[in-house]
């Protein structure tokens, strides 16, 4: 075979069967991270304002949406957009850490992507037991 010659070209994958793929727990922090910012600009954003705009409007609309939030499913959601702010807070001191190069080895990474995860949901728990 000259210099000049291609390569014989590898077998390509039939399929990427994303299911049997396992991600380092670094990895899910990091997918976390990312969809806990997109519900926290997509909806948990749009839902605060308007609860804000509905508790300034009268006394009447502040008690009915402090009624509303006597709900469990209205509990739930606001635990959801506790856990998503805390998570969010917690992987993005991680990555601002990760770009002043503190813990980005590989061993450091993942322990700090597990503490990510954990001190997220304590914190989320901590918080939803007061909230409930």
């Amino acid at each position: 075979m000259s210099v000049l010659d291609n390569p014989p070209p590898r077998p390509r994958p039939v399929y990427l069967n994303l299911v049997a793929i396992r991600l380092p727990i670094a990895g899910i922090a990091s997918i976390l991270h990312r969809v806990s910012g997109a519900a926290l600009f997509l909806f948990a954003l749009p839902l605060m304002l308007l609860a804000v705009q509905a508790s300034l409007a009268s006394p009447e609309s502040f008690a009915a949406l402090k009624a509303a939030f006597a709900h469990p499913l209205a509990k739930l959601t606001a635990i959801g957009v506790v856990w998503a702010c805390l998570h969010h807070f917690c992987a993005g001191i991680r990555y601002l850490l990760i770009d002043l190069h503190v813990g980005d080895d590989l061993a450091p990474a993942q322990r700090s992507g597990a503490m990510v995860i954990a001190v997220s949901l304590a914190l989320t728990l901590i918080v939803g037991l007061r909230l409930w």
